[in-house]
């Protein structure tokens, strides 16, 4: 039922009231179940400063973009007992979409799975075309502009 419960509040644009948690097995599902859609994956943390600076411009993103298939995907990477904090904060941010917790079985698998490339620094952006092939990934603080101009050229 709670299952029930957070994809019918993830299909309306509504926070639950927890943070479903990703691992390196939903991670794809997620991404599937956005299939016809432009996503930008958001991996950040309440502790890092550039990703509290960066989401409230990336929920106007979403704000403004929506419309035309543009959708935020926000996965935190607080710690567990933090899951509280972390979804407070996509609130006070203005996300509307569900947001999750990154609880992987395996770290490095996880990384591995998003991008060899990527060390799992924090913020870091994947974004994803409408048929869900990784496009780009940014790692560290990055324009809004520059993160809009690529999401504008696949819609």
């Amino acid at each position: 039922m709670k299952t029930l419960l957070l994809l019918a509040a993830a299909g309306l644009g509504l926070l639950a009231q927890s943070l479903p948690k990703i691992n390196e097995t939903s991670y794809p599902q997620m991404l599937a179940a956005q299939k016809g859609k432009v996503v930008l994956v958001d991996f950040w943390a309440t502790w890092c400063v550039p990703c509290r600076k960066e989401m409230p411009l990336l929920a106007k993103l979403e704000a403004k973009l929506g419309a035309r298939g543009f959708v935020l995907m926000p996965i935190s990477g607080d710690e567990l007992e933090n899951e509280s904090d972390a979804r407070e904060f996509l609130q006070q941010s203005g996300v509307k979409r569900q947001g999750y917790i990154k609880a992987p079985k395996d770290e490095d698998a996880f990384v591995r799975a998003i991008d060899p490339k990527w060390g799992g620094e924090l913020p870091a952006l994947v974004l994803y075309d409408r048929t869900g092939k990784k496009v780009k990934i940014w790692k560290g603080e990055t324009a809004v502009a520059e993160i809009e101009a690529a999401v504008a050229k696949l819609l």
